[in-house]
């Protein structure tokens, strides 16, 4: 009597919907992106690295002050080589008179300059020009009147060092795709070399294809992303996501050859690949997700959108492959090609017998790499960092800044009105060697030696003028009126005393207002006094603080400059309240960084290890195994940044943050794919035999999915002027190129010797195992245990205990000799 055959399993439906329904699949992949076409555009970048300092930063609440209280008007500093002293200054007259331009200086504008001071903005046949805008550098008004410069300046030999009109974002997005573009064609290259058919190729790329616009078309969702995470993203996802796919086909084919047609080869393939997968991207995602607790949030502005560009490539190899699989499986017949994976049997061998040499080495360069690694020189602003390739604007401002000095400013924030401690503070601040100079309301010249915010008479304010005393009476009796000062005005308002500034400001309403007339020459004078007091209340004072600015001739960044902004501190201190002060620049930025970074740095260790050790357990069902393969590539990660430290090169903190969660989630999956292949293997054959067999059935999907992971990363690296991009790439094409080594060579060593602590370590999780009864034909694509009885026509890799009657169509088999290990097998089924 036969029973019927037990129901499919929730992945079998699963499966059996999706490949029915590849039609249907195939319209709403088409609506979805060609949406995504269209919203890819909607998504807002941000260039900024300061928008993601924590909200608690120094910086961060003094930039948000800024931008609230006070104008920041767009700056250029123009080298021109080449030129006469008096060619230069024509040039800079002629500049100032375009419009959106408000001055611009060539030195001091007088003749009594020293050879020192001349130096300073002319030197041999190159001049330097000051520029400042009538807007901020964002400004349509600047961004036109940079442009004009520009065209005026286009017969000399001109260097421009500013962020207006910066094109920076737009050179990096040209650069990207470049980039992309080259990655597509290495990738053809490598999975062509790889793979079974040359049709294999355009089914991959198509999945991914989807996978990378979908993704890019649903950034719009999160409302604004990085300009890290909008450059990088889409080579990261084709990088790291390949895998998923080739694990897909690669059942498929298995299946083919073991089934009458596509459609069920696909289902049983799409069924079993879908667990195995989805356990594979974990590890991926758990390493993602360590940044996303970074409290620099741009961590959690890339971890969520290359999670997110994980889950669309799972979703496309899930639902949109299998449709393309049978669509292509005719043309994948017909362009089969031989095997081009060379064989690493004898490398294989070759590790083994070095395994008691190898390991105490790896030992040592373990401890090296550890110290290495901690002298590795991490910078937090750009400064210091070194690009293969440099954009234009990139090259002149390296020319100024190498003829002419950088400009390393910043800004002391406190709370406004009081005048007199402001002037005190910036007296003090000035006496520092460091600072070049200060300059606050309170010590800017408006007239014959007098400062904006000092006060005057009556009769010290018409003599700086020359207007009548009669009339700067009434103007003072009617501001002491406008402040409800009523008595000054009854006692007498000789002694009345108004900073330079708000009286002028005054003057000119009420002369606007038609309350009080000046002579010609005396209201022109006033117009443009007004100007210039309007430019700098609008620069300087808020509604709630004042801003002082201060150079300093400093580095942007280094422990000096970092213990001398604790020194500004310290002298604000002793006039306003600690809690009231803020100091803001390159520098205060790249402090701020510094501190986020050291506990970022022991976060991301801490939580990328943790999280793909809980993964690891329970997919080996051993604590032993994870611990070796978290050492392997935790190794890789040391010996990686060894190399900064071992040359003193500068390497951008953030680069550091990222590529160590990528390594840890993504090349920790090489380690899993041998050890999986071993574990299984092992119980068929000799433990080092099951080794070398587990490195040449390994190395296909390593070499594949590793030589992609590092080309995209040197090609980054190589081709973009971004230095954070850079440093990611060059990182990590480094880092996967070690790993790779790593887990071909050290990895099988220490498998072999760890092999007693992963067996003394295992533990089981019962689960209830699906036991299946039928008869007749059945195919079947998976490890089955149990009795068959019948006549067998499969690929087997295993071991079978009883007797065989066969014929060996392929492969070779032989008896294994009672041993401990198969004892052990016997009793432990």
């Amino acid at each position: 009597m036969h029973k019927q055959p037990d129901k499919p399993s929730f992945f079998e439906k699963l499966a059996t919907a999706i490949v029915d329904r590849r039609n249907l699949i195939f319209f709403l992949y088409l609506c979805a992106l060609i949406f995504s076409l269209f919203s890819q555009g909607w998504v807002k970048v941000c260039n900024d690295l300061t928008q993601y300092l924590p909200e608690n930063t120094e910086t961060r609440q003094g930039l948000t002050i800024m931008e609230d209280e006070f104008i920041t008007y767009g700056t250029a500093r123009i080298m021109l080589s080449n030129v006469t002293y008096d060619m230069a200054a024509n040039l800079a007259a002629e500049l100032a008179s375009i419009d959106g331009v408000t001055s611009v200086s060539f030195g001091n504008g007088t003749e009594q300059d020293t050879p020192e001071e001349i130096a300073e903005y002319f030197k041999g046949s190159d001049a330097l020009l000051s520029v400042t805008f009538d807007g901020e550098e964002t400004d349509p008004i600047s961004l036109s009147a940079m442009e004009e410069i520009k065209q005026r300046l286009a017969p000399y030999d001109a260097s421009i060092d500013s962020t207006v009109g910066d094109s920076q974002a737009e050179t990096l997005d040209q650069e990207m795709q470049v980039i992309f573009a080259v990655s597509v064609v290495i990738i053809v290259l490598v999975l062509g070399l790889t793979s079974h058919s040359f049709a294999e190729v355009p089914v991959l790329l198509l999945t991914f294809g989807a996978a990378a616009l979908l993704n890019m078309g649903t950034n719009f969702l999160l409302g604004e992303i990085s300009f890290v995470s909008d450059s990088v993203t889409v080579v990261l996802q084709l990088a790291l996501a390949i895998d998923y796919a080739i694990i897909l086909l690669h059942r498929f084919l298995e299946a083919r050859q073991h089934t009458l047609d596509d459609r069920s080869a696909c289902i049983t393939a799409l069924s079993a690949a879908i667990p195995a997968i989805f356990s594979s991207s974990l590890t991926t995602i758990s390493g993602l997700a360590a940044m996303m607790f970074m409290q620099f949030r741009i961590g959690f502005d890339m971890g969520l959108i290359l999670i997110k560009a994980i889950c669309f490539s799972l979703l496309s190899v899930f639902t949109l492959m299998p449709g393309l699989l049978i669509l292509f499986s005719k043309a994948m017949e017909k362009t089969q090609h031989r095997n081009f994976v060379p064989s690493i049997e004898r490398w294989g061998r070759f590790a083994v017998k070095a395994r008691y040499v190898s390991i105490p080495i790896f030992v040592v360069c373990l401890i090296l790499g550890f110290w290495m690694s901690n002298q590795c020189p991490y910078v937090y602003g750009y400064s210091q960092l070194t690009t293969s390739r440099q954009s234009e604007s990139q090259i002149a401002q390296e020319k100024v800044r190498e003829t002419f000095g950088t400009q390393n400013i910043a800004a002391l924030l406190v709370p406004k009105g009081d005048y007199d401690s402001e002037k005190a503070l910036l007296n003090r601040l000035e006496q520092y060697d460091q600072i070049d100079y200060a300059m606050g309301l309170s010590n800017i010249e408006a007239m014959d030696g007098y400062t904006l915010t000092d006060a005057l008479t009556p009769r010290q304010f018409a003599e700086m003028t020359d207007l009548d005393y009669e009339v700067v009476c009434l103007l003072y009796t009617a501001y002491a009126a406008q402040n409800e000062n009523y008595g000054q005005i009854v006692g007498g308002i000789d002694d009345y005393t108004v900073p330079l500034m708000d009286l002028f400001l005054f003057a000119y309403d009420q002369e606007e207002a038609g309350y009080f007339s000046l002579e010609e020459d005396a209201t022109e004078e006033l117009n443009d006094m007004y100007q210039q007091l309007t430019d700098a209340r609008d620069q300087m004072l808020g509604t709630h603080y004042t801003r002082m600015l201060l150079q300093l001739n400093l580095p942007e960044e280094g422990e000096e400059t970092f213990q001398f902004l604790q020194t500004i501190h310290q002298e604000a201190e002793q006039y306003y309240d600690s809690d009231q002060i803020y100091l803001v620049g390159d520098s205060t930025s790249d402090y701020d960084l510094s501190v986020s970074f050291s506990r970022d740095n022991v976060m991301i260790s801490v939580l990328s290890v943790v999280f793909v050790i809980l993964v690891l357990l329970f997919t080996f069902q051993s604590v032993g195994l994870p611990v070796l393969l978290i050492l392997i590539i935790q190794g890789s990660i040391l010996f990686n940044f060894s190399f900064p430290g071992l040359t003193q090169s500068p390497i951008f903190f953030l680069s550091y943050l990222i590529v160590t969660s990528i390594q840890m989630g993504a090349n920790i999956d090489y380690a899993i794919v041998i050890s999986s292949w071993y574990k299984e293997l092992k119980t068929a054959m000799p433990p080092k035999k099951a080794i070398v067999k587990a490195l040449e059935l390994s190395f296909p999907t390593v070499l594949t999915s590793g030589s992609i992971l590092a080309s995209a990363g040197f090609l980054i690296g190589k081709l973009s002027t971004e230095g954070t991009i850079v440093g990611i790439g060059e990182c990590l094409s480094r880092g996967t190129l070690i790993s790779m080594f790593l887990v071909m060579f050290v990895l099988p060593q220490i498998l072999l010797l760890g092999d007693t602590i992963v067996e003394k370590t295992s533990f089981r999780v019962n689960m209830p195992e699906a036991k299946h009864r039928t008869s007749g034909t059945i195919y079947v694509n998976g490890r089955v245990r149990g009795r068959i009885s019948g006549i067998v026509d499969a690929n087997i890799q295993g071991v079978i205990h009883g007797d065989v009657s066969a014929l060996m169509g392929t492969g070779s088999y032989q008896e294994a000799p009672p041993s401990e290990e198969e004892n052990d097998h016997e009793t432990n089924p």
